[in-house]
């Protein structure tokens, strides 16, 4: 019985996480947890194509700057992957992180680079009703949730976080 309840605070560590930085971060199209991994996968909407030349600036932008963040703070061996892909006129950049090295500063970090980058194209899910106290109750759950994550080893929960229409939905996968 104990395994089940110990499972069932791990999904909900990860789903808790999933929200809170959907909330938190209204520039995160969607998460993704892959336990195997124990990575993230944050994927960010740019209306319009970015040329290759854009991207790869865009792309070593945040490798270097993610690099020079965990110099900063005595983190090692950090594994990130930066990717693109495209739908009709939307491209997808999708940044995969361990969750072991990754951290809230980063995260904000990261966005940050993201809006100077690529400023109005950036597809964000804007919530104007969010209070800063709010917002500050959801960077402590987000830095709560990682710590409870690196501490853990997880189960086979692949879960995946979405927004739509205002709205954040997780899902097992």
């Amino acid at each position: 019985m104990s395994e089940l309840c110990q499972n069932d605070q791990q999904v909900s560590d990860g789903a808790n996480l999933l929200i809170s930085m959907l909330v938190r971060y209204p520039e995160i199209g969607t998460i993704n947890f892959d336990p195997e991994a124990n990575s993230l996968a944050l994927t960010f909407m740019i209306s319009g194509i970015p040329t290759a030349k854009e991207f790869e600036v865009a792309k070593q932008l945040i490798i270097n700057s993610i690099a020079a963040y965990q110099l900063l703070e005595g983190v090692t061996n950090g594994r990130i992957d930066v990717d693109l892909s495209s739908y009709e006129q939307v491209a997808m950049l999708t940044i995969r992180r361990d969750v072991h090295t990754m951290s809230r500063g980063e995260i904000g970090l990261t966005i940050k680079l993201l809006r100077d980058r690529f400023a109005d194209r950036l597809v964000a899910d804007r919530n104007d009703a969010m209070l800063e106290e709010d917002l500050l109750f959801q960077e402590e759950v987000i830095e709560d949730m990682l710590e409870n994550m690196r501490r853990k080893d997880h189960d086979d929960h692949s879960l995946i976080g979405i927004r739509e229409d205002g709205r954040v939905f997780v899902f097992n996968k």
